[in-house]
């Protein structure tokens, strides 16, 4: 039977498979032996590879050993991890945060602990698949807007101003495919306005956005006005694992029944060491999200440059190249890899039918010769009815 699903995937184009990339340095790496421009992860500030945070979980390793042992409710809890609690939360602004094992764990764990039968969920049409799962998991009745449709979502609460449970709103700051950005500052006040809750995934905010990198809050000036704000450290802060952040309640509340923290052993504490270097290099450095901002410009001003327009923010750095057929899309991918250029070609259920692309992100660690590199293999090999 699988045989024959998976065959249906290839006839689609849209069987997936593994390419294995190694030695990152910056955002040179190596990928099948051969060396390669990364131009597809979300290593935004380019700190996956920084020897300060690899020293520091290798100076952790000696003095804490490899493995948590235990879920924290057990025997797991390290120092390390109560410390890079504490200073998410100074970072983020707010009394608390919990530790989850990744951004997926931490939205399937804390929207079903939050929500739940009785209870009416607004989900943007474009949210995450793991805020997808997070809300069908709350057996709360998940209602849809359309994306980034501000006035409709207005509409829908107004429909159900009379109804007797809880209410919450659950969005994407940075929507991880298209680029574009929710407006928190409306989204604030519709909540007010509605007596709603706010849940806020900023995967792709949280150490970029705002004049301190403290993400999409700060970015849009609703700091302290979300009820839920959860961020990922695999991505801008170059370490692993994801945090819900907010008021001490919210924290007690998710470590007593967010089921993917109770159940789960805990994260190697190294790792939590890894990432408190992180943080600070995040704060202490600011001219790597000044540099990530040139690039995304660089970019997207060489895509103009080619006929296609960049859909977002002007410096926004998730870039989309929508070919909308997934065998063009594909091809395309393996032609750039061919070319020593990742970049992610992203076909159906990652994004809608007919809307493949090809989505390239920037970092803080590419130099004007690789992304000159790129946009002369993208003149080469894009169709014209790329956008």
């Amino acid at each position: 039977m699988l045989r024959r699903d998976l065959a249906v995937l290839d006839h689609a184009d849209l069987r997936r498979e593994t390419h294995p990339v190694r030695a990152r340095r910056g955002a040179a790496v190596s990928a099948e032996g051969r060396p390669a421009i990364d131009f597809s992860s979300n290593d935004y500030l380019g700190l996956a590879g920084d020897q300060r945070i690899a020293s520091a979980i290798s100076a952790a390793l000696e003095r804490e050993g490899t493995g948590a042992a235990a879920a924290r409710l057990i025997s797991g809890t390290n120092e390390l991890h109560e410390q890079l609690e504490a200073a998410l939360a100074r970072f983020k602004g707010t009394e608390a945060a919990l530790l989850f094992a990744s951004g997926y764990a931490a939205n399937t764990g804390a929207i079903p602990a939050l929500a739940s039968r009785g209870d009416i969920i607004y989900a943007d049409a474009l949210n995450h698949a793991s805020l997808i799962d997070g809300c069908r998991l709350s057996r709360a009745e998940v209602k849809i807007f359309p994306h980034l449709d501000v006035e409709r979502l207005d509409d829908m609460l107004n429909d159900d101003a009379q109804h007797n449970g809880r209410r919450w709103i659950v969005v994407d700051a940075v929507f991880s495919m298209d680029g574009d950005l929710f407006p928190l500052d409306a989204l604030v006040a519709l909540a007010r306005e509605h007596a709603a809750f706010t849940y806020v995934d900023d995967a792709h905010g949280t150490g970029l956005l705002g004049v301190n990198g403290r993400g999409s809050a700060e970015r849009w000036n609703v700091d302290h006005q979300i009820d839920v704000n959860m961020g990922t450290l695999g991505k801008a802060i170059g370490t692993t694992g994801a945090f819900i952040a907010g008021s001490q309640p919210l924290h007690d509340w998710l470590l007593n029944r967010a089921r993917a923290f109770v159940f789960t052993t805990a994260a190697p504490p190294a790792f939590a060491a890894g990432t408190l270097e992180a943080l600070r290099i995040v704060e202490t450095e600011p001219w790597r999200r000044d540099q990530l901002r040139a690039n995304a410009r660089a970019i997207r001003d060489g895509l103009r440059e080619l006929g296609h327009e960049p859909t977002g923010e002007a410096d926004g750095h998730i870039v989309p190249v929508i070919i909308r057929e997934a065998a063009e899309t594909a091809r395309l991918g393996a032609a750039l890899r061919e070319r020593g250029l990742l970049v992610g070609a992203v076909r159906p259920p990652t994004v809608p039918l007919g809307s493949s692309r090809l989505r390239i992100t920037a970092s803080a660690a590419h130099t004007p010769e690789q992304i000159a590199r790129l946009m002369g293999a993208l003149r080469d090999l894009l169709p014209r009815h790329a956008t």
